[in-house]
């Protein structure tokens, strides 16, 4: 473990029983993807050493078939190791997970959702001490700033939660305008932290961002993060969910093998409903490593942590999580989790 620890990792683990712009493309071509795990791309003395102990730790911990979903490890974009195995369907017809299968990214997607933002930031369209309600006007917390939601300290707390609690009709599937709209129409029976006086994790925050990334780019949230993201990368089997896409997207399951059924809160973005690979993650954590996507300050702003109330080595950054290690490091992650889809995403910038 400890030397797998050692790489740049990005992983994405799931048990789940046309506008590019050319100069963007030749920064990006920089970085490119090589390899995979039956590659004949010759690797360096280190990296055969990692991809033997990443071999060992695959074989040990899914042992007779118990990986249902993908598994990749690289490093300087290089595939050292990827593992894919299971069924997309798996009840149906029983359709093979391979390297071009997406999976519900749950709240993973909170990084690309930030990502989206941070290239409004970039761009002049925004600025992260911008208050919320300047682009969602009715939004009752004039305090909570777009920074705010970022890193999760706008004391909003989690709507899936408060909205059934108090009351919302679940034959009705929750629209993001529905978010905003219940929050600001029963303000004073929701109970909202102050703003900026602690971390607290709340779907509610990605939620209104993406409703921000509508306001300010003037096309929905999937069409923007296609165009800006997913097209630029080469991220050709990522999508923004829909009800258009029901037909196409891997189910949920739960651990017996039942599939879970399309409920009331299945239909908001920006917190989850980002479907992707783990080859089209890996583009997409190369990307950010290049210092061409996002400036030197605004990829410092991401990885920098903003919660200190609790000693600790846990922290949150604007759409990371990371671990403040002893040695002064970083290790840069995000895990997600909703119904039957687990995923997973860690990256060690200084070492790729």
């Amino acid at each position: 473990m400890k030397t797998i620890f050692l790489l740049f990792i990005t992983l994405l683990l799931i048990s789940a029983c046309s506008w590019v712009d050319k100069k963007q493309a030749q920064a990006y071509s920089a970085v490119a993807i090589t390899g995979d795990s039956s590659s004949k791309t010759p690797l360096s003395a280190d990296q055969k050493k990692y991809k033997l102990a990443i071999r060992a730790f695959a074989d040990s911990t899914f042992k007779n078939g118990t990986l249902n979903g993908s598994f990749l490890v690289a490093k300087d974009g290089q595939v050292l190791f990827e593992q894919y195995e299971g069924y997309s369907h798996y009840r149906a017809q029983k359709d093979s997970i391979t390297v071009t299968t997406p999976f519900h990214l749950a709240s993973v997607s909170k990084t690309i959702t930030a990502t989206a933002v941070l290239r409004l930031v970039q761009e002049g369209k925004i600025k992260l001490e911008d208050p919320v309600s300047t682009f969602l006007p009715g939004f009752p917390k004039p305090a909570i700033t777009i920074k705010l939601l970022l890193n999760h300290r706008s004391g909003l707390p989690n709507y899936v939660h408060y909205m059934e609690r108090l009351g919302w009709d679940k034959k009705r599937r929750i629209t993001n305008q529905d978010v905003l709209d219940f929050l600001i129409t029963r303000y004073n029976d929701i109970s909202i932290a102050p703003a900026d006086r602690g971390f607290s994790y709340s779907n509610t925050n990605y939620a209104l961002l993406a409703l921000i990334i509508e306001k300010v780019a003037g096309i929905p949230y999937g069409a923007y993060l296609k165009q800006t993201i997913f097209d630029p990368l080469g991220m050709k089997d990522t999508y923004v969910f829909s009800l258009a896409d029901r037909a196409r997207s891997m189910p949920s399951y739960f651990y017996s093998g039942k599939q879970y059924a399309f409920d009331f809160l299945d239909l908001v973005y920006g917190d989850k409903n980002i479907y992707s690979t783990a080859q089209d993650l890996l583009k997409f954590t190369v990307a950010l490593s290049s210092g061409t996507f996002l400036n030197a300050n605004l990829s410092e702003a991401a990885l920098t942590p903003y919660s200190f109330e609790k000693p600790g080595t846990h922290n949150y950054g604007l759409g990371w999580r990371m671990l403040l290690l002893k040695n002064g490091k970083k290790l840069i992650y995000h895990n997600g989790w909703w119904h039957g889809s687990r995923t997973a995403l860690y990256w060690l910038p200084d070492e790729k």
